[in-house]
């Protein structure tokens, strides 16, 4: 990720009021797993087990985590696609968790979403201008020559030239397509856009693009960033706060500054430990987890961490600790910590 590096990313504290955009509180959602010839519940799968966080305005909020630990859910479940089975999510001061789909509608142009694959998220019968078009019209935004000069402003945002809004989704490379995702998700002007891996799929040096790209755009339009990545020097230029989710909740969330310079939970430490360091004569961190990441069909008792933790005490494996102030805005789940310390 050089060429993230070599340019300023996010600072450690974004500039925000202090009503946050986005309000979530004990969000759940499960799934039934059904089987047999009736097709009965058998099983539930706790993708999201209560997850709470804030994104304020002009803010960039991180969420990072293993595969299948609930991190798409919780962006999914936060725009309405899938519904939530518990909990509240309100934009703006507004709880929009139960609201019906005629009601939701006008809350929709609020709050948009990139995927991760910028390919599978076009229609390849459509063209990129009627691709980045669509939301204004069916918002009766704008129609016509009106739409069209729209479009071409939004190509000009994302370093795309008026003349490739008549190109199709197979004749743009990778990053290409990810900036008409872009484009179409800045069409409404949003006041929050869910980032879902939107540049895992992308070459190393276009991932560098894109990403600058986003934090420009957020500058110039105070928007706020819910981002949701594997890649830890992705988040950590990018964002503001980070989360870290582990079976279905959020072990720990922090100032970005902070939470890499003293990461608090074991899982985060081990996360940290395990990113590769390109100096061979570096000292490297000792690898303190073990073992898979238990079914999230039949997760563990108390901190669903402690089948892999080297701390594990009598406690963890009965108890399941909730997010503690450990002070400065960092919040850790782990009764070693207490909140105040630091495993060692």
């Amino acid at each position: 990720m050089g060429g993230l590096l070599a340019r300023g990313g996010n600072g450690g504290r974004a500039m925000t009021d202090a009503t946050p955009l986005l309000e979530v509180t004990d969000l759940v959602k499960h799934y039934a797993v059904r089987g047999g010839i009736l097709r009965r519940r058998i099983g539930t799968v706790h993708s999201v087990d209560g997850v709470s966080f804030s994104v304020g305005k002009g803010e960039t909020l991180g969420l990072v985590g293993e595969s299948g630990c609930g991190k798409s859910t919780v962006a999914r479940s936060v725009l309405r696609l899938v519904e939530p089975t518990s909990g509240a999510i309100r934009l703006n001061g507004i709880d929009i968790t139960n609201l019906s789909k005629a009601d939701l509608r006008p809350h929709r142009r609020s709050m948009q979403i990139v995927f991760q694959d910028p390919f599978a998220s076009l229609n390849p019968r459509m063209t990129a201008g009627d691709i980045v078009g669509e939301p204004l019209g069916v918002h009766g935004l704008a129609t016509g020559a009106k739409q069209q000069e729209r479009v071409a402003e939004l190509f000009a945002q994302v370093g795309l030239r008026a003349d490739q809004m008549k190109n199709y989704p197979h004749q743009f490379s990778g990053g290409q397509r990810q900036r008409i995702c872009i484009a179409r998700a800045l069409s409404l002007g949003p006041s929050l856009i869910v980032c879902d891996e939107p540049v895992s799929a992308l070459d190393v040096s276009i991932q560098a693009q894109v990403i600058n790209l986003l934090i420009d755009l957020q500058r110039k339009n105070n928007f706020s960033y819910l981002f949701i990545a594997h890649d830890l020097a992705v988040v950590a230029h990018i964002s503001h706060r980070v989360a870290v989710m582990y079976l279905g909740r959020i072990v720990e969330i922090s100032d970005k500054t902070d939470l890499f310079a003293n990461p608090r939970h074991p899982y985060t430490q081990a996360l940290l430990a395990s990113v590769p360091v390109a100096n061979p004569k570096a000292k490297k961190l000792t690898p303190i987890i073990d073992g898979d990441v238990p079914s999230p069909i039949n997760p563990p008792s108390g901190c669903a961490f402690h089948t892999r933790c080297r701390y594990v005490m009598d406690r963890c494996k009965l108890e399941r600790p909730d997010l503690a102030d450990a002070g400065a805005g960092h919040q850790v789940a782990c009764w070693l910590n207490e909140g105040t310390g630091r495993a060692e």
